[in-house]
């Protein structure tokens, strides 16, 4: 078992250390009070709607006055507060585009009070408000000030060069290519360069989408089969201070749900520059008390490269629901499939002496192909007196073949260095988790237990060498079973009217079993880590709350890695790494609201991580390599000063740097240290929308030195649009100033056919020119 380790910095230690000696003595406390106090307490439910149409209105925010007791309200407007102590009560509602209200309630023991709210909008001229993007008040809801939710509008009206940028809305987050449209996006976040997905965790309907011990990086996170249109909410938490989140979560997470309902049928048609096209029908239907959701998307894209990129992707949806937000189920099927040919990056030199040109290639057969389909089942039942218990069953199949050539000809001048990563899996799981309120001494108690399951068999994971994609030799080809269990509990105590506490433990047990084509590198291995987490909540004061959070988190190593004795390549003694790789976090931060219609949250962070992994040209993917912190602040602004109007800015500055080594060479390769974006969103008069992006992510160190940089990298994204009721026109403008900037760099050494000698050189994916999108919604 790892031992739990004390994070370098002086508050932090102390937190800590409070933390190991109180953790299991409240834990056990808290477990024993709440089985001993019976619930005497009341609850409140009720329902908010608009005065002007008599509409539930959805993400009201709804709290009871002097305490942190609150919630929001549902798809059907309807909120419910459970187990609050006897008294009386101000309830307080409040809404962007609507006039904050008070209610009074009286709560007996064992009873339920009903509330029924209309509220009114701020301007007679509205018709209806509902929650865009940003606009939900998290002040008595959230646990950390980098804790956030965006919604569906904020998507609709985003102009998006790709569907993985979807996550751009989580505040600080960059999603960047270095290779075709059909393969996974890189990202950055709070100054790791996250590659494919490591360190970030994902999750779809509850179901984890990042991909351990997988063929091309570890944590491999594809978002390319989602559809935009049906994301109804993005759920974020930044840092390891989560018990209910394992595996990847250090510098965040990210929980993606689908929408249940389309107010009504959609068939979109879009067109653009570089032989861009895409049709998506979606539909749902009612049957009974229950709603069909389906769906189907097709994406075709050459791109300006000179090597089309034939890009074909094509993506299904069908989703049945019933029941409410308290009671209910869901099922959903989702398919994806692609081809693609890449456009990866190339080297600088090569283009500044004429060998290709700026969207030229070396390697013109590389590409890729892949498939998932996933099956989930979720169930939630909420009861008065035993609380709410959540379970979500998934199963998924999944298939990738990627062909890479990153150095060229650099190790075989004759055949050329082409490789193919291959991934074959199965892969399947369990979550349940309840959660239950008491009150201990007269105080609000939340207490929530959970555990999840899953195991990956890995039918084919292996590495070849390739010419033209015809494999003539292999380097590993392997077998693997993973699986893994995590247990966690929760408690949340409100301690007075302004002092929370949250804290959680959280145990994960690994089982690797690799089965190698070279016999010595086969073996299996079990490791355990407890990662416990402890988060303080001070207010609010005048809508404003400050957060203290710390806890140690975990992400997994490449099962071969762990069992591993000899290199496939050269059959050289190497070492394995540790199963699982120990990360500390803390970050103090504050949220306001005190502005009418500003959402701003300030946050200092720290994270420690053992082992951090970065990408390795020559292989074309992520090793472990030395222990490293990241140090910066994150500053993230919503403001809605009219009906229509919104602006946000995000600005995020960290520095990072390796541990435990000599200062003139502890620089992270591709750890971006500015992200600043921003957006400006206006509607001048009903039907017409107007949205600029701003994204930008300064240089960033390429080798550990800091002597070679890579460019800083500015865009502005544009969309407009009319919505004429049956049938919505929108034109995207992307990259408006044309800017010639990299969508990633990097610094290794390669040779291009016809070179004489081998050279080091930065390796670059340029971003895609200014290009013009233009797309029909017909409604019907």
């Amino acid at each position: 078992m790892e031992n739990i380790k004390i994070l370098p910095k002086s508050l932090i230690d102390i937190l800590v250390k409070i933390m190991k000696r109180s953790l299991f003595l409240g834990v056990c406390m808290l477990t024993l009070t709440g089985i001993a106090h019976s619930q005497n307490g009341g609850s409140i439910t009720g329902t908010v709607t608009s005065e002007l149409n008599g509409s539930p209105l959805t993400g009201v925010n709804v709290l009871l006055e002097g305490t942190r007791f609150g919630t929001t309200t549902d798809a059907d407007g309807t909120f419910a507060i459970a187990n609050v102590p006897e008294g009386s009560y101000e309830l307080q509602f409040s809404f962007i585009g609507y006039q904050e209200k008070v209610s009074s309630v009286d709560v007996n023991a064992g009873s339920v009070t009903e509330v029924e709210i209309e509220l009114t909008a701020r301007s007679t001229e509205m018709q209806e408000i509902i929650v865009k993007g940003r606009a939900l008040n998290l002040i008595g809801v959230s646990e950390s000030a980098s804790q956030g939710k965006v919604g569906r509008a904020e998507f609709i009206n985003r102009p998006l060069l790709r569907t993985g940028e979807v996550m751009e809305t989580v505040p600080g987050l960059i999603a960047s290519q270095h290779s075709g449209t059909g393969k996974a996006n890189q990202f950055y976040l709070r100054g790791f360069n996250l590659d494919h997905g490591t360190d970030f965790a994902a999750s779809l309907e509850g179901v984890p989408l990042n991909l351990r011990t997988h063929g091309h990086g570890q944590g491999y996170l594809d978002l390319n089969l989602l559809i935009p249109e049906l994301v109804n909410t993005i759920e974020f938490r930044k840092g390891p201070y989560y018990a209910e989140v394992g595996d990847f979560a250090t510098s965040g997470s990210a929980d993606i749900e689908l929408v249940s309902e389309l107010p009504e049928p959609i068939l979109r048609t879009e067109a653009g520059l570089d032989e861009y096209y895409r049709g998506l029908f979606a539909n749902s239907s009612r049957v009974g008390d229950k709603s069909v959701l389906y769906a189907l998307n097709a994406q075709y894209y050459n791109g300006p490269f000179d090597v089309p990129e034939n890009t074909a992707q094509y993506s299904g949806v069908v989703k049945l629901s019933g029941g409410s937000s308290s009671n209910g189920y869901s099922v959903s099927a989702l398919g994806y499939t692609s081809d693609w040919n890449s456009s990866d990056q190339i080297p600088r030199g090569a283009v500044e002496t004429g060998y290709i040109s700026r969207f030229g290639a070396i390697d013109s057969t590389a590409g890729g192909e892949t498939d998932r389909y996933k099956l989930i089942a979720n169930w939630w039942n909420t009861n008065d007196s035993y609380g709410r218990t959540e379970a979500t069953v998934y199963a998924s199949y999944y298939r990738l073949n990627l062909f890479s050539n990153f150095t060229y000809f650099l190790n075989n001048p004759e055949r050329g260095d082409q490789f193919e990563q291959a991934d074959r899996r199965f892969y399947g799981g369990a979550r349940i988790s309840h959660e239950w309120f008491t009150n201990w001494f007269g105080r609000r108690t939340v207490n929530k237990v959970g555990a999840d399951l899953r195991h990956d068999q890995i039918f084919d994971i292996g590495l070849y060498n390739t010419e033209n994609r015809q494999r003539w030799s292999t380097v590993r080809d392997d077998e693997i079973g993973e699986s893994s269990i995590g247990t966690y509990f929760e408690n949340e105590t409100q301690w007075t009217g302004k002092l929370q506490t949250n804290i959680g433990l959280r145990a994960d047990l690994f089982y690797f079993d690799v089965n190698s084509n070279i016999n010595v590198n086969s073996g299996s291995e079990t490791d355990i880590i407890l990662s416990p987490k402890f988060n303080i909540v001070l207010g609010p004061w005048n809508d404003t709350e400050f957060y203290i959070n710390t806890g140690l988190g975990y992400h997994s190593n490449d099962a071969r890695g762990t069992t591993i004795q000899v290199d496939p390549v050269t059959r050289d003694a190497v070492s394995g790494v540790d199963p699982l790789v120990r990360s500390q976090g803390a970050e103090v931060g504050v949220r306001t609201a005190a502005i009418q219609g500003l959402q701003s949250s300030l946050t200092f962070f720290y994270l420690g991580l053992d082992s951090e992994l970065v990408f390795v040209g020559d292989a074309g993917g992520t090793e472990a390599s030395d222990a490293s912190e990241h140090i910066g602040f994150e500053w993230a602004n919503y403001y809605r000063p009219t009906n229509w109007l919104q602006l946000n800015l995000d600005v995020a500055l960290t520095e990072s740097r390796y541990r435990n080594v000599s200062a003139d060479s502890d620089k992270i390769p591709n750890s971006i240290g500015r992200i600043i974006t921003g957006g400006v969103t206006f509607n001048p008069t009903e039907g017409w929308f107007n949205t600029f992006r701003l994204r930008h992510f300064g240089p960033r160190p390429l080798i550990e030195t800091g002597d070679v940089r890579s460019e800083a990298t500015t865009l502005l994204n544009f969309k407009t649009g009319y919505d004429f009721g049956t049938m919505q026109v929108d034109l995207d403008m992307l990259n408006i100033l044309n800017a010639a900037s990299p969508d990633i760099s990097y610094y290794y050494t390669s040779r291009f056919h016809g070179a004489s000698t081998e050279s080091s050189d930065i390796h670059f994916h340029p971003v895609i020119p200014r290009t013009l999108r233009m797309s029909i919604t017909l409604k019907f």
